[in-house]
């Protein structure tokens, strides 16, 4: 059963949305919309006290939202099975940007994960968090599912070519996010038990290979440091130490905006990008966090009941995965700032300082309107 919440009397609002403006002319879910759209002003607020009041960055960040709002409401005017044609090309597409990221990428903290262009840089793994689960649906919908062995291998193939170019830049968070992203549409597909162990037994080894001979000693540090952060608590557990005192000290009502002592004293690293969430904890306490929780609730809940009423394969996977994955970025995010999880550099969703990052995801929601509203507009 679905909260009513996210489905706001599903019959009633139905028939508003198949004969409401928005939906009608511009493909618009107004739930979906109007509620991305206050994650972002939420966001800059944010942003503009984590930043220690750096209105350039804050500015830079609202043109991405911006840029990302468009491509939103572009991806809700495609058809879902034009989107699912043009898969296989933005997949390709997403492969040679990798390759060029390798060959003559922009590198920042020793790492090289950009393409400079004139004016900005844009981060192609980024856009294959969106591209490789809508890429395997597209391949899995030409066939009865639960996918045979053929179907899996392929698909795991489509998986494995973009994250081992995502390891080499070095970038072991995004690669998990990348493999995440696929793997779920393989375990919505009907991914077989026998293959679930399978992966399990191969986890363990393939761990032990990756910590000898793939793993760089930063990534190594990582791991020491979430299961011991106070081994080296003024270099490698700085970071964990200092956004766990900040989430601690917000207490349930907080601070107060602008007052958060971690970040504007510059203890907490990083406070502006990865670990923004202890910024927020710390100047509104729990019901700061509770509020912004919530809102990410309503965002996920309305995807999984598109993807629940999808009328096709693809809308089905395609709108599952989009939404599972960005419930993983939330997930994932918090348990590192909390300390509950290893740092691997995966930033709050909308939140978070990060155009391309920004631009996926809303780019991921406008697909999400466009399942719906095409569903609903074919079924009137």
């Amino acid at each position: 059963m679905i909260p009513k919440i996210f489905t706001r009397p599903i019959a009633g609002y139905n028939n508003v949305l198949k004969n409401n403006f928005l939906s009608r002319r511009f493909h618009i879910d107004p739930i979906l919309f109007f509620t991305l759209v206050g994650v972002c002003i939420i966001g800059l607020f944010i942003l503009y006290s984590a930043s220690g009041r750096n209105m350039h960055l804050v500015s830079r960040q609202a043109i991405y939202m911006g840029v990302g709002l468009v491509c939103t409401l572009l991806l809700a005017q495609i058809k879902p099975v034009k989107l699912q044609d043009w898969m296989p090309f933005l997949y390709v597409a997403g492969i040679i940007l990798l390759l060029i990221v390798l060959v003559a990428g922009k590198g920042a903290k020793g790492a090289t994960r950009w393409i400079a262009l004139p004016g900005f840089r844009f981060q192609p793994s980024e856009l294959l968090k969106l591209v490789v689960p809508l890429a395997i649906a597209a391949y899995l919908n030409k066939y009865p599912l639960p996918c045979g062995n053929k179907q899996i291998f392929v698909a795991l193939l489509f998986i494995g070519i973009p994250v081992i170019l995502v390891a080499k830049q070095p970038d072991l968070g995004t690669a998990i996010l990348i493999a995440f992203s696929g793997m779920i549409i393989l375990f919505m597909a009907g991914f077989r038990m026998r293959y679930i162990v399978i992966l399990f037994l191969l986890a363990i080894p393939t761990c032990w290979i990756m910590w000898h001979f793939i793993m760089h000693d930063y990534q190594k540090q990582r791991v020491l440091t979430f299961i011991n952060p106070e081994r080296d608590p003024l270099k490698a557990g700085w970071h964990i130490i200092q956004s766990k005192i900040a989430i601690g000290s917000g207490g349930i009502f907080g601070k107060g905006y602008l007052q958060g002592s971690q970040s504007h004293l510059n203890f907490l690293p990083e406070g502006h990008t990865d670990f923004i969430f202890a910024v927020l904890a710390e100047e509104f306490g729990l019901i700061g966090v509770c509020v912004l929780l919530l809102i990410y609730t309503l965002l996920i809940g309305r995807g999984v009941y598109i993807a629940m009423t999808s009328s096709s394969v693809f809308s089905r996977l395609a709108a599952g995965g989009i939404v599972l994955t960005f419930s993983f970025y939330i997930i994932i995010n918090i348990g590192m700032v909390s300390g509950l999880l290893p740092v691997v550099g995966v930033p709050l969703p909308l939140i978070s300082r990060g155009g391309t990052s920004i631009v996926s995801l809303m780019a991921g929601f406008g697909v999400l309107m466009s399942i719906h509203t095409h569903k609903l507009l074919i079924s009137k």
